[in-house]
C-alpha cells in the first residue's frame, strides 16, 4: 500500500512540475516589453551586439536568465534586468520567445 502511494505522489508530482515548467506564453508576451529595448519586441534585435531571443529553445532561454540571475553569467545589463524576475518569469519569458520565429536550424 505504501509503495503505490509513493507511486502515485511521485506521477502526480512529475505531472505539476510538467505543467509549471512549460511557462505562460500570454504572460511572458506582456512581461516582454521590457526585453524589447535592446532584443526587439519580437526577439529579433536589430543591433548586433544584442542577441536574437526569437525561436531560442525554451530550456536554453530559462537557463540563461537563471544564470545571469545568480552570477554565472556576467553582463552588467542583464544582471540588473533580471534581479526582480520570478521563477515563473523567467520561465513565462523563455516560452513567449521559444515561440517567436526567428532561429531556424536547417539540416
Amino acid at each position: 500500500m505504501k509503495k503505490t502511494l509513493f507511486i502515485l505522489a511521485t506521477v502526480a508530482l512529475g505531472f505539476s512540475l510538467q505543467v509549471h515548467a512549460k511557462g505562460n506564453y500570454e504572460a511572458g508576451k506582456a512581461k516582454s516589453t521590457t526585453c524589447a529595448g535592446c532584443h526587439g519586441a519580437d526577439g529579433v534585435s536589430t543591433v548586433p551586439s544584442f542577441p536574437k531571443l526569437a525561436g531560442q529553445q525554451r530550456d536554453y532561454l530559462y537557463h540563461s536568465l537563471i544564470s545571469y540571475k545568480s552570477g554565472k553569467r556576467s553582463n552588467p545589463i542583464m544582471a540588473g534586468q533580471v534581479q526582480t524576475l520570478t521563477d515563473e518569469d523567467m520561465l513565462d519569458l523563455a516560452m513567449f520567445f521559444s515561440k517567436q520565429k526567428g532561429l531556424e536550424v536547417k539540416y
